[in-house]
């Protein structure tokens, strides 16, 4: 049997960092995944919020590297699990349990030069942009201006 299940979204509050009675950490966080098809009339995305948990070292990653907004992927398992409320009341939860977590955009620097790390502001603005099609003729023109250097007296110009 296979209980295996991926999920990238962005997380919709910071990680929640607990121990438990054992000194085992443990980080709780939910992610907002968007649905690949829109409804029928309006066209609009949904979106799901999925409950996750990490355990020991990755609860630890989780909690230092990623904060609300953050894009996160999740690899683990899906856990249903039943328990009784502060009321009595008898309720179920489904949750990943992430085994693997990876960051689903790449690194941004704050003003500190710290990266990713709670507490730093994120430029949001900063993006990647792929290099032009004019910047690799420019390149390839520049690399063919180069002179060949003989050396056959082994000597270096320099």
């Amino acid at each position: 049997m296979l209980n295996h299940i991926v999920i990238m979204g962005r997380l919709t509050r910071d990680p929640e960092l607990r121990s438990t009675t054992s000194g085992i950490n443990v980080a709780s966080f939910s992610v907002a995944v968007d649905r690949d098809y829109g409804n029928r009339d309006s066209g609009e995305k949904q979106t799901d919020f999925i409950n996750c948990v990490a355990w020991r070292s990755t609860a630890d990653f989780v909690n230092k590297y990623f904060t609300k907004g953050s894009m996160i992927v999740v690899s683990g398992r899906l856990q249903i699990r039943d328990y009784t409320d502060r009321d009595g009341n008898k309720r179920t939860a489904a949750e990943v349990v992430a085994d693997n977590v990876y960051f689903g955009e790449s690194k941004r620097r704050d003003d500190s030069g710290d990266y990713g790390s709670r507490g730093g502001d994120y430029n949001r603005s900063e993006t990647y942009r792929a290099p032009s099609r004019d910047s690799f003729e420019n390149a390839r023109k520049q690399a063919s201006s180069f002179q060949e250097i003989d050396d056959a007296d082994g000597e270096l110009p320099f």
